[in-house]
C-alpha cells in the first residue's frame, strides 16, 4: 500500500502528535491502553517521526501521551454507557483528525459520523477507509448545516476530544444549545482545563496566532456555574485523569498519577456529559 507523504508545518502534522501519542501510549501501557488504529495509520505514513522518537523517553512527553490517551478513554466510556441504552444511535466525532473512536466503540448496529475542516478530512481519507455505518462530513463546526445531515432518530452521542479549547465561550455555549434543541435525548460529550493550564497550553499557539491572551477562548473553573446554560441540559463532570479509572497499571510510575492528581485539581481538567432532555 502506497503511503501518504506529511510535510513539516503543515495542518496535516498537527494531525499527527496525538496519533504518534496514542500509539506510543498503546506501546508503554499495554494494560491501560490499546490502539491498533494509531499503530496501523502512522505505518501508512510517509513521516520523519525521529524528532517524537526521541521524546519518548521523557517523563513529561510520555505524561502527555498518557493523559491523550485516558480522555479517549474516559470518552469511550461514555460513548459504551449510551450506546448500552440506545444500540442504534449516531456516534459524532467533532474535529475528529485522525482519530477512530467511533469505529473502537462500534457496536455493529451504531452509524458513525466524523465531522472537521475540508482539508482534514480530505487527509482522512486518504489514510482512513471508512465503515458501511460510517461517513465523514467536511464542514466547520460552527457552520451548523452539518447538523442537517446527522440522524438522531435512535439517538445521538456527540463527543469533541481536546478541540473546544480552540473556541470561544459563546462558541461552545451556542453549539451546545443548537444541539439540545435539535436532539433531544442526545448527549455531547468533552473535555476542558482550567483557565490557568488554558494559559499555559495555549501559550505556544496564542504567539503564533498573535493572539495577546486566552480571555474569551473555552475553559471551566467550576462545572456547575460555567455549565449552567439551560434547564433542558443536565451536566455531570469527572477529573479527566483519576475520574474513570485509577491508573493504577504496570509501567505507571508514580509521579505520573502524581501529576495525573494535579491535573483534575489544580489544572481543572474535566471531562463533561451533557444530556439534552
Amino acid at each position: 500500500m502506497e503511503k501518504v507523504k506529511i510535510e513539516k508545518n503543515t495542518v496535516q502534522e498537527t494531525l499527527i502528535i496525538p496519533l504518534y501519542g496514542r500509539k506510543m501510549c498503546a506501546e508503554k501501557f499495554p494494560e491501560l491502553y490499546n490502539d491498533v488504529f494509531a499503530e496501523r495509520l502512522c505505518e501508512r505514513l510517509d513521516y520523519d517521526f525521529s524528532e517524537l522518537e526521541k521524546k519518548k523517553k521523557s517523563f513529561i512527553y510520555q505524561f502527555g501521551a498518557l493523559e491523550a490517551a485516558m480522555r479517549q478513554l474516559d470518552i469511550m466510556w461514555e460513548i459504551n454507557n449510551y450506546l448500552a441504552k440506545h444500540p442504534k444511535a449516531t456516534v459524532v466525532n467533532l474535529g475528529c483528525g485522525l482519530d477512530e473512536t467511533g469505529k473502537a466503540c462500534d457496536n455493529g448496529t451504531c452509524s458513525i459520523v466524523n465531522i472537521d475542516f475540508p482539508d482534514v478530512i480530505s487527509v482522512r481519507e486518504q489514510l482512513i477507509s471508512a465503515y458501511d455505518r460510517e461517513k465523514n462530513i467536511a464542514c466547520d463546526l460552527n457552520d451548523y448545516s452539518w447538523m442537517d445531515k446527522v440522524d438522531g432518530s435512535n439517538g445521538v452521542i456527540f463527543f469533541a476530544a481536546g478541540v473546544f479549547h480552540y473556541f470561544k465561550t459563546e462558541e461552545v455555549k451556542s453549539l451546545a444549545l443548537e444541539l439540545s434543541k435539535r436532539f433531544p435525548g442526545a448527549c455531547l460529550v468533552f473535555d476542558s482545563v482550567g483557565k490557568l493550564a488554558l494559559k499555559l497550553m495555549m501559550a505556544a499557539v496564542i504567539k503564533n496566532m498573535g493572539i495577546s491572551d486566552v480571555e474569551g477562548y473555552f475553559y471551566v473553573n467550576n462545572p456547575a456555574k460555567d455549565l449552567n446554560w439551560s434547564k433542558k441540559i443536565k451536566v455531570t463532570s469527572k477529573g479527566y485523569m483519576l475520574g474513570y479509572y485509577d491508573m493504577k497499571s504496570p509501567g505507571i510510575h508514580f509521579l505520573h498519577r502524581l501529576l495525573a492528581k494535579i491535573g483534575d485539581k489544580g489544572m481543572k481538567m474535566y471531562i463533561h456529559r451533557m444530556d439534552f432532555e
